[in-house]
């Protein structure tokens, strides 16, 4: 899985703006000016809003210093938008200066979905909410407020407006208006539930588009498929998905409407500038007539740098312009922007890899399919997992494989399907617990996510046999297992029932997923349950586990995020790292999981903190302006949550909150320790159990 990520090396050194003047006391803003809090009082009468969960330090800025952006710390300083120009506005008058251009972090992929927002107003206001009070008004408290997408659900985040300046301009993404700030502010809340600004350096245009929109996108070759020989060796190495070949007429229905990103993952020959793995936005395509009666088939494309990089036959004195009608080709011309440029067809597939197609979502909220065009009007979701030993299977390789979670879906009239398969990015401990032990940065490409792929069978009874089943060819799938965050199915369906079986390509790899689907007539969706316990701890080595159950009360202790005063009011739960032995003096490996007792369509977002404290049995056991010593956050709406972490010998507790105040729920903390025990010679053997079991499933109607 390829991450677009490019931003020119040499350009970290470079400022982006000169000093501009601060719009209250008209006085120059410059790195000698003062912190930016002494710049806040000055201007403002009232104490202005300061994130705690997302503060103006490295923490928020830098995750593990792998990226190039590493070499920016120290020279970073946090300032308000009004402490940057004189009238600070969220859009600017003129449309075109909204869009973003990138800055000193290589998110390209992420810049490309912010392109698609301001397409379309109703997405744009679901994601910034409008009506939020802005500088120079008195209800202005220096926040604002976004919907991000999140598994699921849509999730608030809440940040303030210090963004991060060198030479008193903003050195990452922001507008072609250096007044207008909502691509900044944007960026800053997407990079809270990543956990830092660095997280964002690499990834994949398909994912912001999810995120910002809550729809489906997927991933198109541009280039030749190869051997069949290379298809087989990929399906078998689990690399890279078969991704369907771009034909630009299927989209003809929604051609105004989907989100279109291209991307290199080479150094092409006519585009010249571009670096290795860069995404560009596609923002239109037409069939124009040439003067000689034929046609030709153009796109314009956006360039998240803000300049033109082709040098092609379409360029402003580029030799194809004379190919058409004079009058057309003007029209044409004047409708490129800063940072866009024409190119044919032929120049497109030559030149770039691989297109990204983000779904059309109607102003109701309906995905709308990128084949037909229909509305897909029903939708269903369920959450699932894959859990070692015990439902994660693997491959159809396996012998495993019919352990994997299973749903039924039933049509109940004939129509389009669009399944999904959206599996959760694996959360990083070592962001807000340094002490964790770190991901192997050699496996880079793969260390987010696991292989995974899905498969349907059509049912033709309401009794069968599993183990037969899945032993014939599906109805439909995805071919192959990828490293991918989303893989779909989209399908013309009869009436009757489907069994969906996603799985990952190793047996025993864990991870949670989301199966959503989209359908044009009535549709349902139900899981296969399982009697294993909700929450089984299987991991490596032996472990030993603790629980603790609670619950957050409306109005007593339910007291919602750091953000909140009544956060203290949430219950805390104390427990001892001990150094009995030696081995334990440099710390303790733990994990800690806090899982929620409410069904899936009902769920809070929630998360954790783990502060130090002096003794467990104090009435007050942390200080309220303590910093905590992990964190398990952004708060998600999922059932559990979890964090490992090394910790070393003391007392500590654990407080869990939901984000909202006032969320009533009750809830278990699992906390599971490592046993490190001394070896045992024996001559014991471990027998061989052998289990009859019967794979007859019965449907439920």
């Amino acid at each position: 899985m390829l991450l677009y990520k490019t931003v020119k090396a040499e350009h970290l050194t470079q400022p982006l703006f000169p000093a501009q003047l601060c719009s209250s006391c008209a006085c120059t803003v410059t790195a000698g000016c003062g912190p930016p809090g002494a710049m806040r009082e000055e201007c403002a009468g009232e104490a202005l809003f300061q994130d705690r969960d997302f503060p103006t330090a490295d923490t928020s800025l830098f995750s593990d210093s792998s990226f190039p952006i590493a070499r920016l710390q120290g020279q970073i300083t946090w300032r308000r938008p009004q402490e940057i120009c004189r009238s600070p506005a969220l859009f600017p008058g003129n449309a075109n200066l909204a869009h973003a251009k990138q800055g000193l972090l290589g998110d390209c992929w992420f810049l490309c979905a912010c392109t698609f927002l301001l397409k379309n107003q109703h997405l744009l206001n679901k994601v910034f909410p409008p009506g939020q009070p802005q500088w120079g008004s008195s209800r202005y408290r220096g926040s604002f407020r976004f919907l991000l997408w999140q598994h699921g659900h849509w999730t608030e985040v809440t940040v303030d407006d210090r963004l991060p300046c060198m030479n008193s301009s903003l050195c990452f993404s922001r507008c072609h208006s250096p007044s207008a700030f909502w691509v900044a502010l944007l960026e800053k809340a997407y990079a809270k539930v990543h956990g830092s600004y660095e997280q964002l350096w690499a990834g994949q245009v398909s994912e912001a588009l999810v995120d910002l929109t809550g729809g489906v996108a997927e991933r198109w070759s541009l280039g030749e498929f190869g051997s069949e020989e290379e298809e087989r060796r990929a399906e078998r190495d689990s690399d890279d998905a078969r991704r369907k070949k771009l034909d630009l007429t299927v989209l003809r229905r929604v051609r105004g409407e989907c989100a279109l990103s291209c991307s290199t993952r080479s150094t092409p020959g006519g585009v010249g500038e571009l670096d290795q793995h860069h995404a560009l936005a596609v923002m239109e395509w037409l069939d124009a007539r040439k003067v000689s009666g034929g046609e030709v088939r153009l796109l314009r494309i956006r360039n998240p740098w803000g300049r033109c990089c082709w040098a092609g036959a379409w360029t402003w004195s580029g030799v194809g312009w004379s190919s058409l009608d004079p009058v057309t080709a003007a029209e044409l011309q004047s409708r490129t922007a800063e940072g866009e440029f024409w190119l044919d067809e032929a120049e497109f597939t030559s030149q770039f890899d691989d297109i990204t197609v983000g779904y059309p979502i109607s102003k109701h909220g309906h995905l709308k399919s990128v084949y037909t065009g229909n509305l897909l009007t029903h939708s269903h979701q369920l959450a699932g997992r894959w859990v070692k030993g015990y439902s994660a299977g693997g491959s159809r390789n396996t012998s495993s494989y019919s352990s994997n979670p299973k749903f039924w879906l039933k049509v109940c009239e004939g129509g389009e399907v669009l399944v999904s398969l959206l599996q959760r990015r694996k959360r990083s401990s070592t962001t807000k617990c340094p002490q964790a032990a770190h991901e192997d940065s050699s496996n880079t490409k793969h260390q987010h996510y696991q292989a995974v792929a899905l498969h349907m069978w059509k049912v033709e009874k309401k009794r069968f046999n599993l183990s037969r089943m899945v032993n014939k060819a599906p109805r439909a799938s995805t071919h192959c297992h990828s490293y991918e965050r989303e893989v779909v199915l989209c399908r013309q369906l009869e009436p009757g029932y489907y069994l969906l079986i996603p799985s990952t390509y190793q047996p025993g790899a864990e991870a949670h997923f989301l199966i959503r689907v989209f359908s044009s007539s009535p549709a349902s969706l139900s899981a296969l349950k399982s009697p294993a316990p909700s929450l089984p701890l299987t991991t490596d080595g032996e472990w030993e586990t603790i629980f603790f159950r609670g619950s957050w009360t409306e109005g007593r202790t339910a007291g919602g995020s750091r953000n909140f005063p009544s956060y203290w009011q949430n219950p805390c739960f104390p427990f001892t790292v001990c150094d009995d032995e030696p081995a334990l003096t440099s710390g303790e490996a733990v994990r800690i999981t806090l899982h929620q007792s409410r069904p899936d369509t009902d769920l809070h977002p929630i998360g954790f903190h783990v502060y130090k404290v002096l003794q467990v049995d104090s009435e007050q056991p942390v200080a309220k302006d303590e910093e905590p010593v992990a964190s398990c956050t952004p708060h998600c709406y999922t059932q559990d949550v979890s964090l490992t972490c090394t910790l070393p010998p003391g007392s500590y507790t654990i407080v869990p909150s939901t984000y909202q105040p006032d969320c009533s729920a009750n809830f278990t903390i699992s906390l599971a320790r490592r046993i490190n025990r001394k070896v045992v010679n024996s001559q014991e053997k471990l027998g061989r159990a052998i289990h009859e079991v019967s794979h007859i499933s019965v449907m439920k109607t």
